[in-house]
């Protein structure tokens, strides 16, 4: 036999094995061992599966996860990158708090965020992230930046909120509810961080409307980055500055200049009196703060304080028009507390009658239960771990949670899981709070949000104003509205509604 022959004799049983391995033992070892639940292909791993269903892909992984036992599954991604996906309590509760400093965020996943936000809060991990938890915690807590977050919500709704709806009723305009919550949000937590209106749910400042276009079109932008078919084809964009790449770093720039311009102009004024009611003067008054990580900090807070709020809105708005007997309880429950309380339909509420909003609170909970604002998130395994599923966990694998999934498991909600059911929440009359590690929205554990109760009663203010003034109706109901997978769950195509005053 020539050495031919024995080269193709060799090459020939390599291929029968490697086939045998890769189409028939491997799948079955991963599915046997690990609930995989991700179709694993050869080279490519679970990669295919992931680009075919990008459009769909919080819908996709959830009817994966539901259907595996653990909730839990795992996926491989050429260039030796694996991870797990989970919707599983125990093992949120795993990650997010017993085994804490097992699971940062990690270099890899800040890297893709770091020319955005840079260094701010809620993309460092370790003594960074500390420092800053440790100052915006005290800083949240103070009755006084609550009162300003009042005075704020309140104008804002009585002086263009509720005039620009009134509006739409009386000349019958179809208005896009989600453009209309991002904008008030925008406003409302550029007030709140800079003490600086930027006019774009008036429409009257440029700059600001400017500054708010190239915020969407960074977060928007930065969040594609994830979702590249080859993970570091962004980078080489990047250096090349074309494409996406090109846009991203155009709009930073923007978005820096306008925060840098406030922040330089603030610095200079310091040692005269000024409004320290905004956070940011509260951040200037440590002096070791450099002006870019004041930006740092304040552009991480508007977008969790813009995004997070407009987007529970919106698909509330949209789950109430669809339940008018929800609607009838909310108007009712606010019929009430204005008996009680001697108020006119026209005026605003105060702390403690947003308080007294249970069953209103029940339904913003189960907006976000079934919407949360951050579907996904995603820490690093800094170690070999195993999940309380059993679920073995790699060094240097990605840990994902899936917040929108777990919003629709049986095993968490029961059999009406896909409802909008805010009764779910009530416990004699009162609204219950809920483990963090089965109801994530506001995230869990060590990092769970610091704004969690000021979104509430932000929320309540608006959606309570509204509500009572206005009927709304959305144009399409038989239509949900499309994901949009970028840093926050949005509406594709926004949301389009009708407005009429009621009498």
């Amino acid at each position: 036999m020539d050495l031919f022959c024995v080269q193709s004799l060799i090459l020939f049983f390599f291929l029968l094995f490697y086939f045998y391995f890769y189409f028939y033992v491997y799948p079955l070892k991963m599915k046997a061992v690990s609930n995989v639940g991700f179709k694993v292909y050869p080279f490519f791993g679970s990669l295919p599966e992931f680009f075919k269903n990008r459009n769909r892909f919080v819908e996709w992984v959830t009817d994966i996860l539901a259907s595996n036992p653990t909730n839990t599954a795992v996926y491989h991604r050429p260039v030796n990158i694996r991870g797990i996906m989970t919707a599983n309590p125990l093992n949120v509760q795993h990650m997010l708090k017993n085994n804490f400093d097992n699971y940062p965020k990690g270099e890899l996943f800040t890297s893709h965020l770091e020319d955005f936000l840079g260094r701010g809060i809620f993309n460092v991990d370790g003594h960074l992230w500390k420092v800053q938890r440790k100052t915006a915690s005290s800083e949240f807590s103070t009755k006084s930046l609550r009162n300003f977050v009042m005075d704020i919500v309140n104008e804002e709704t009585l002086s263009r909120l509720v005039p620009l709806l009134r509006k739409a009723s009386g000349q019958k305009i179809v208005v896009d509810m989600q453009d209309i919550m991002e904008r008030f949000a925008f406003d409302h937590v550029c007030k709140l961080a800079f003490n600086v209106d930027p006019g774009c749910l008036g429409g009257d400042n440029t700059a600001g409307a400017e500054f708010m276009k190239a915020f969407n079109d960074a977060a928007t932008l930065s969040a594609g980055r994830f979702l590249y078919f080859l993970p570091y084809l962004w980078k080489m964009k990047r250096a090349l500055n074309i494409g996406s790449e090109e846009r991203l770093r155009s709009a930073i720039s923007t978005v820096h200049d306008f925060a840098d311009k406030i922040i330089r102009s603030r610095m200079q004024e310091k040692e005269e009196k000024q409004n320290d009611e905004d956070l940011l003067s509260r951040f200037i008054a440590n002096e070791s703060n450099s002006p870019e990580f004041l930006r740092d900090i304040i552009i991480n807070f508007i977008l969790a304080g813009r995004d997070t709020t407009s987007t529970t809105l919106s698909w509330f708005f949209w789950l109430l028009s669809n339940r008018p007997e929800v609607e009838r309880k909310i108007l009712d429950e606010l019929k009430l507390i204005r008996a009680s309380n001697g108020k006119k339909i026209d005026d605003t509420y105060s702390f403690n009658e947003l308080r007294e909003m249970q069953y209103l609170q029940a339904a913003l909970s189960e907006a976000l239960r079934l919407y949360p604002p951050v579907a996904l998130d995603t820490k690093v395994c800094r170690k070999d771990d195993v999940m309380p599923d059993g679920t073995f966990v790699g060094k240097g694998w990605f840990v994902t949670y899936h917040a929108y999934a777990m919003g629709r498991m049986e095993s968490i909600w029961g059999k009406d899981c896909l409802e909008f059911k805010p009764e779910r929440w009530l416990e004699n009359g009162v609204c219950r709070r809920e483990s963090p590690f089965r109801f994530p929205a506001f995230h869990a554990g060590p990092r769970i949000c610091l704004g969690k109760d000021m979104a509430y009663i932000l929320m309540k203010s608006i959606t309570a104003s509204v509500i009572q003034r206005f009927q709304m109706e959305v144009v399409d109901k038989d239509k949900c509205p499309e994901l949009v997978v970028s840093l926050t769950l949005r509406m594709k195509e926004g949301l389009p509604m009708r407005v009429k005053e009621r009498c």
